[in-house]
């Protein structure tokens, strides 16, 4: 519990007390919670077992649609490709918020031993790769699939509307297609219903399960995709005096960029991160290639550490690979990137009550920043957002060295799909209700 600190209790002194949330749960959450508990895990569990690629989520977004109409509503699919969208009216006035889940999974080899683990397999840059929902988002859309059936079951009491965003592609769609938030926000995703709010959860394996983690500001970091080309010359592996060797330049280029932010950041006003995630050069033991081609992230929170940290990368892979002879082409795709997440901190503090009504005040706490990034930054870039995580790692194991999300071990524990829709039940009423109880 050291780790834990009082979250955002000065901003919740100056709140008055009608507009905070509630501090106790309330009796229609628990009692779809309670109703719908077996129902979500059984979504997530067929989620689960038959993940979908970025922008590849057709199947995903026509079991969605399906629900929602049997749930009454009308949902418009095919919104940034295979995204779902609906709203709930609610049968009194009051406020319109959004609730957003994402759909899509990731080019990992399942190897958690679940008698529902994904057997799924696809196309991923060529390459034939397993498919797994490695980092929860099958319980995102199962969870907000029964936050909806619950909504929709007091629609006649709720006041405002509720926007259903079921999205794709948020790991990202392959290059050079368009995907995810962004494109959901091109289409228009806001134009005819603008909320007050939007809400968001993610699954975390490093929080225990049980447990709501969420802070006000910045919470995770921005993310930009380069890559790097090293041109060299070709030559016989026995004869490198012939030719000019990228991949000795391109390893010399990957190790002075590890300077970058150990010795050129201002690493006491924010983090950062830069990492080279794959490399590609030559195919035979003795041929020195022509070139090396070389991807990576770039995650940072500050955005004029960001923009000198791409003119560092520049510059390191330019005077890199001239010492060797060789030339660098670097592109950093900047319009493609994710910004950081940064959660409303007076919308946070209003509902900080909401999240503690169900967990328990001692299990929702502050975690430190996260390098890890989301698109729903840009939705929070429009109107004001909360999103938080809620605990993945079963008790008994460290979430600090349990398989973490993104591995082939990733492991939910399903608790978390019953703490995911209460949190965003809860935290959906007291908002409509303006923190008035029920």
């Amino acid at each position: 519990m050291a780790r834990k600190t009082v979250l955002l209790s000065a901003l919740l002194c100056a709140l008055s007390p009608l507009a905070q949330a509630q501090e106790v749960q309330r009796p229609e959450v628990a009692a779809a919670a309670t109703r719908l508990q077996q129902q979500v895990v059984d979504w997530r569990r067929d989620f689960h077992q038959h993940p979908e690629l970025s922008n590849r989520e057709e199947r995903t977004a026509a079991k969605v649609a399906e629900r929602l109409r049997a749930m009454g509503l009308q949902p418009k699919t095919g919104v940034a490709v295979h995204g779902v969208v609906a709203i709930i009216k609610g049968g009194l006035p009051g406020p319109k918020i959004a609730l957003r889940a994402d759909m899509d999974a990731l080019p990992v080899t399942e190897q958690t031993g679940l008698p529902f683990a994904s057997k799924a397999k696809a196309e991923y840059r060529g390459e034939q790769v397993g498919v797994m929902h490695a980092c929860g988002h099958d319980a995102h859309t199962a969870t907000l699939l029964g936050v909806a059936d619950a909504l929709v079951a007091m629609r006649d009491q709720l006041p405002g509307e509720v926007m259903l965003i079921f999205q794709p592609a948020e790991e990202g769609a392959p290059p050079p297609e368009q995907g995810g938030a962004d494109l959901m926000l091109k289409d228009g995703l806001f134009k005819d219903f603008k909320p007050e709010a939007v809400f968001g959860l993610h699954v975390f394996s490093s929080v225990q399960a049980g447990q709501i983690a969420v802070r006000g500001g910045p919470l995770m970091a921005a993310s930009d995709r380069f890559s790097i080309t090293v041109n060299g010359r070709q030559t016989h592996g026995s004869a490198p005096w012939n030719g000019i060797d990228p991949i000795v330049a391109a390893s010399d280029l990957i190790g002075t960029a590890q300077t970058i932010v150990s010795r050129r950041s201002n690493l006491s006003k924010q983090p950062a991160v830069v990492t080279f995630g794959a490399i590609k050069g030559g195919i035979r033991y003795n041929i020195i290639p022509d070139s090396v081609e070389m991807v990576g992230t770039i995650r940072t929170f500050d955005a004029d550490m960001r923009q000198q940290i791409f003119a560092d990368l520049r510059n390191v892979a330019e005077h890199s690979a001239a010492a060797h002879g060789a030339t660098a082409v670097t592109d950093i795709y900047d319009k493609e990137g994710n910004p950081a997440t940064v959660n409303d901190p007076a919308l946070t503090a209003r509902m900080l009550p909401s999240l503690q009504a169900v967990v328990g005040k001692a299990n929702v706490y502050e975690p430190s920043l996260q390098m890890g990034s989301e698109d729903f930054s840009l939705y929070a870039q429009q109107v004001p957002s909360m999103f938080f995580f809620v605990g993945a790692t079963s008790e008994g194991i460290d979430p600090a060295t349990a398989p973490s999300n993104h591995s082939p071990k990733f492991l939910l524990d399903e608790k978390a799909l019953d703490v995911g829709l209460r949190a965003l039940l809860q935290v959906s009423l007291d908002y409509l209700h303006g923190g008035k109880a029920g």
